[in-house]
């Protein structure tokens, strides 16, 4: 439907294993949603999986040592490449969440490509971007970006982030009464203090009404629930070739390869990891490796 208005509302955090085992599908819907002629407005809410305010861990390289081993079994069930160990179990996902939100001021593509390095730097790098070096060291290099102008700019995220964070925790009745299939049905997760969206969450809402998509679901469901809520129809298939999928989004997963170009292999650099390679395209390399120097 040509012209359709389309809210979507993701639920994230840039350390969430099940986020990053999304991301095939969520840079296929965008690239669609971008191409389906309608007005869409995409919003993207940061969750806090790790809370400033949470205990540190009483043995830290236990706790690495063992949510690494996390990552492997979720990456087990997204095809995601992941780090083969974290140097050390993400501190807070605040800092993080700030520069997201902060780099949404130098425009919506700029954001994303900030989002993909944080995630990046804990599940390819291994070594979480949790401070504000790790932050620059991190998004140094993502094309269009002033890093200076980020960093000075995180303090004045604090008050959106802070939103997202509750906002995250007052989730719809919709995923309270969610009682699907593991591994990740997306009900709400519970809390000490109340519940929240489980990461990641999508909410779709348009003139057809309002709905979720929650947890670790298949392409189909983000698809029917475009349509349902808006009367957009997405073609199913791939909407790139690999080089203009390297070309675009500097790197690639293996999934996101088959799932936006159709394919299994890209022109670019062949980077292993624990479960599979990261394409990386070859102009991109050298800043790579900086941006992961440990």
């Amino acid at each position: 439907m040509t012209g359709a208005a389309l809210a979507v509302t993701e639920y994230t955090d840039p350390a969430c294993p099940w986020a990053w085992g999304t991301e095939p599908k969520l840079r296929w819907l965008r690239q669609r949603l971008g191409l389906a002629g309608g007005a869409v407005r995409w919003r993207r809410v940061f969750g806090i999986l790790f809370d400033d305010g949470d205990d540190p861990a009483p043995d830290p390289v236990a706790e690495a040592r063992w949510y690494t081993g996390f990552i492997a079994e979720v990456a087990a069930h997204t095809g995601a490449p992941h780090a083969d160990r974290l140097a050390w179990l993400t501190r807070s996902s605040l800092p993080a969440s700030l520069a997201g939100k902060a780099a949404e001021t130098q425009g919506v593509d700029v954001a994303g490509r900030v989002v993909r390095r944080l995630r990046e730097s804990t599940f390819i790098a291994g070594t979480p971007a949790d401070d504000e070096p790790g932050i620059r060291r991190a998004v140094t290099g993502v094309p269009g970006l002033d890093v200076d102008r980020l960093v000075t700019d995180l303090a004045a995220a604090t008050d959106a982030v802070r939103a997202d964070h509750a906002e995250t925790r007052r989730p719809c009745d919709k995923v309270l009464a969610v009682n699907g299939p593991g591994p990740h049905s997306g009900q709400a997760k519970e809390l000490d203090d109340g519940v929240r969206y489980a990461l990641p969450t999508l909410v779709f809402t348009g003139a057809g009404g309002s709905f979720v998509v929650p947890g670790w679901r298949p392409l189909h469901e983000y698809i029917d629930a475009v349509h349902s809520a808006s009367g957009i129809a997405l073609p199913p298939e791939p909407p790139l070739t690999a080089e203009e999928a390297l070309a675009h989004y500097e790197t690639l997963t293996g999934p996101e390869l088959s799932l936006l170009a159709g394919t299994d292999r890209a022109p670019g650099v062949e980077v292993p990891t624990a479960n599979g390679p990261l394409w990386i395209a070859k102009d991109r390399l050298a800043r790579w490796e900086r941006a992961w120097s440990r």
